[in-house]
């Protein structure tokens, strides 16, 4: 999967912007202000990071051990870093993209998650 393909994969996703607070070359997505995805720019290949349930975060990384990593520069027991190398089937990449975002979205505030739904 390429950068295109992923950014516009999370930028269709309700309530969803992009920033580069990090600096140059990590482009962060957020919902209601909250990260759910972030992609370093200058890695090659494309390396992802997304939020997990960490028992989940556990299976994939014994599933994939070349690919799903534990997150890095994030905490490791709530975050994969992905490597897209094409390894990874893009159902796989999108499914757990909406698993990090829906994660995020249940985290936030019963006020946010309404401002969401009346997007």
């Amino acid at each position: 999967m390429d950068i295109e393909t992923f950014r516009n994969y999370c930028l269709a996703k309700k309530g969803v912007a992009e920033g580069l607070p990090f600096g140059p070359d990590t482009l962060v997505f957020k919902v209601m202000g909250k990260i759910f995805a972030l992609t370093s720019l200058d890695e090659v290949p494309l390396r992802v990071n997304l939020k997990c349930d960490p028992e989940e975060a556990i299976t994939l990384r014994e599933e994939h051990p070349n690919n799903i990593l534990p997150g890095y520069h994030m905490n490791k027991k709530h975050w994969n870093t992905l490597v897209l190398d094409g390894f990874l089937p893009n159902s796989l990449i999108f499914g757990l993209t909406d698993h990090s975002y829906n994660l995020v979205i249940q985290g936030l505030h019963k006020r946010l998650q309404m401002d969401l739904e009346n997007l």
